[in-house]
């Protein structure tokens, strides 16, 4: 079977043995929690999340562990509600007393956990994207999925591209609704977009008829929906039923097959949205500088679960990755050196692009990690 994926991930498992000096004897394992959305309504978040990092977890303990110690990855599902990923960090923290934590794999969940993260004072790399998360920088809260923002100006720039410059907008009420919404609204004005049309729906919601005929009377010449599934297949269903031929764009908050079987392929024909190059990784040249590592934990990672690779499976990839990574660097398992050196990391291509931290970016990615993609015969479409 494929080890870990790419140029980096083989480099990585050969310095982590070498750092370690000596082979694990008794010593205590190194210990990190993973907090992800395995089941509920964002169980396509947190299901390829959790089969990554526990995948990573059994990898690594193969090669010979890390700094000379096994790693034992403790996954809590959080079921994609805030209160239970604050439950679920408490035991991390007080009974599991792991080193870092990966995950959650929401905007909220993360959100509410960083009070106990930064009491605690050990280091977190979220797998969500809002952009509050990391914004102002907090000294112990990173995250790998790049910041919608940088989604809102990728979908922006293509619309221009398309001459269109009308829009309407359809975004879900939670944590991550509500910060998309932010930045398109902040976004908007400043590169010549105007929003004609400002919908709002609960995450919950099974019908959007309504918010699409009031959209249906304005001159918008293309939809924008920011959220997570159920709502944006939802959605889909509701625009093909009420025959909108307006251009939808949907955020890379739904690049997973899972968004195709639910809104069904023909009416997610056409949709476009920003999303990490992993899942067009077979029509990426073989030059790109993430084509290798995509390629592997694509081949290890399909056939062991019987599930084809999704944009969130990768960031469990880039966060546990980049994690071991800084205890390489550090040459220590110990949360304040974990978290310095995770501010340096540099250079570093994971599923989601070139990572490069600093004490000022706890981000690390730029607008080049998005790539444009079409739905297309049920399937992704890279748009060069």
């Amino acid at each position: 079977m494929e080890r870990i994926g790419g140029i980096i991930g083989a480099a990585w498992i050969a310095a982590c043995l070498a750092a370690g000096a000596i082979p694990a004897r008794a010593a205590e394992p190194i210990r990190i929690g993973g907090i992800f959305s395995v089941t509920g309504p964002a169980s396509f978040l947190g299901e390829p999340e959790r089969n990554t990092a526990k995948m990573l977890e059994e990898d690594l303990n193969a090669a010979g562990g890390l700094l000379g110690r096994k790693i034992e990855v403790i996954v809590y599902d959080d079921e994609y509600d805030a209160t239970k990923a604050v439950t679920a960090v408490d035991r991390l923290i007080k009974r599991d007393r792991v080193v870092a934590v990966v995950g959650p794999s929401g905007t909220g969940s993360t959100l509410a956990i960083v009070p106990k993260i930064e009491e605690a004072k050990i280091p977190l790399i979220s797998c969500a994207a809002g952009r509050k998360i990391v914004e102002p920088v907090r000294p112990w809260v990173f995250k790998v999925a790049a910041s919608d923002i940088l989604a809102v100006k990728k979908i922006f720039n293509d619309l221009k591209r398309r001459g269109l410059a009308k829009v309407a907008i359809l975004t879900a009420s939670d944590a991550y609704g509500a910060g998309g919404r932010e930045d398109i609204k902040e976004l908007a004005p400043r590169m010549g977009i105007s929003l004609v049309a400002d919908e709002v729906y609960g995450p919950k919601d099974t019908d959007m008829t309504a918010q699409l005929t009031r959209i249906k009377g304005t001159d918008a010449q293309a939809i924008v929906v920011w959220g997570t599934n159920p709502g944006p297949a939802v959605i889909a269903r509701n625009r093909g039923q009420l025959k909108i031929a307006t251009p939808l764009y949907m955020s890379s908050g739904v690049a997973s097959k899972k968004f195709i079987e639910l809104a069904g392929p023909e009416n997610a024909e056409g949709i476009l949205l920003p999303a990490g190059r992993l899942i067009v990784e077979a029509q990426l040249p073989a030059t790109h500088p993430q084509k290798s590592l995509l390629s592997k934990y694509i081949r290890e990672y399909e056939p062991r679960f019987k599930q084809p690779v999704s944009t969130f499976g990768g960031h469990a990839w880039d966060a546990m990755m980049i994690l071991g990574q800084a205890i390489r660097d550090a040459r220590s398992a110990e949360p304040a050196a974990i978290r310095d050196a995770l501010e340096k990391v540099r250079g570093f291509y994971g599923t989601g692009g070139e990572f490069n931290f600093s004490p000022e970016d706890h981000s690390g990615l730029s607008e080049e990690a998005f790539a444009m993609v079409r739905i297309t015969k049920g399937d992704w479409e890279l748009l060069r």
